[in-house]
């Protein structure tokens, strides 16, 4: 069988050979792209031949599905398929697995981040720093003793949950399914947006949370509260966020995600918005994720390989 790993994915070449010499021995061909390239014709260039092919966010539709014969197994190196067109694959009997996990911990660490960030000011602190400024404007909050409520109680979030809980926060939390977490508290959207302090979002993008957070429930928030996305771009209705940070509805947000992968438009809405930070994209990103996901992803397909598929999506 061929194997393809269309983009780096953080492998390093001493790495990438370890592989291909297990792979090659197992009487497969592994190939390594080293570049990261998002043009179709390219990817499918990359994937011709391959039974199983490794991806992170880039997305794969229905043409390159089409154009990809061989193809029956897709590994993605990244914890959402949304990217994926699951009805194509589902239709081809494609196997979709997903990264389950290899980035629980630098999200959750980048969200409380995010909240130390807003809190104090340290982005804006930085540039005033470096333009000759002073602290006059920089009176910040403590996290200490906030109620932090989490929308999405799965390992991410709950991971959230047990930093906050260091910095002796009462946290909120909501799920589809209801769960029992000590020192965590279960209750309704409209509740946790009314009570919670900071409001950090963990949930998947799918139909029911496209939009979850909007015009409407940033009027049940605290004037003095604060949003963290570190989900999904589309679970916040931008312009809502905007104009909630504009007409202090809130008093500040932090995003990592955005309706596309960045570089953003220059005319971004959000880019007018006061008292926001926006980052790249970057939550998952730390040296020892990336590690993990290799070791995750290049499982699926040995397990996939024994007939034993793991974290199947579909």
């Amino acid at each position: 069988m061929k194997f393809s790993i269309l983009e780096p994915i953080g492998i390093i070449k001493e790495k990438y050979e370890q592989l291909k010499q297990e792979f090659e021995g197992m009487g497969h061909e592994l190939v390594f792209f080293s570049d990261r390239n998002e043009d179709e014709q390219e990817l499918i260039k990359r994937a011709q031949g391959a039974d199983a092919i490794v991806v992170s966010n880039i997305p794969i539709r229905k043409t390159f599905i089409d154009a990809c014969p061989d193809l029956s197994m897709i590994s993605v190196a990244f914890t959402g398929v949304d990217h994926i067109d699951m009805e194509a694959c589902n239709e081809r009997n494609i196997l979709v697995s997903n990264a389950a996990g290899f980035s629980n911990e630098s999200v959750a660490e980048l969200a409380i981040g995010m909240i130390l960030s807003v809190y104090r000011k340290i982005v804006g602190g930085d540039a005033s720093t470096r333009f000759g400024g002073s602290r006059g404007t920089f009176l910040g909050n403590e996290l200490n003793g906030k109620t932090l409520g989490i929308i999405g109680a799965g390992e991410i979030g709950l991971r959230v949950a047990e930093i906050a809980k260091v910095f002796n926060c009462k946290v909120l939390a909501y799920s589809r399914t209801q769960k029992s977490v000590e020192g965590v508290k279960f209750v309704s959207k409209e509740d946790l947006l009314k009570e919670s302090d900071i409001v950090s979002l963990h949930v998947p993008l799918t139909d029911a949370t496209k939009g979850l957070i909007g015009k409407e429930e940033f009027k049940l928030m605290k004037e003095s509260a604060i949003l963290i996305n570190t989900a999904r771009g589309p679970v916040v209705d931008s312009n809502a966020l905007c104009a909630a940070l504009e007409n202090g509805e809130i008093a500040g947000a932090a995003v990592d995600v955005y309706e596309k992968e960045p570089p953003l438009e220059k005319d971004h809405v959000l880019f007018a918005a006061p008292n926001l930070i926006m980052l790249p994209h970057v939550a998952f990103a730390t040296h020892e994720s990336f590690d993990k996901r290799i070791d995750i992803v290049m499982e699926n397909i040995r397990l996939w390989l024994q007939g034993k598929p793991r974290n199947v999506m579909n």
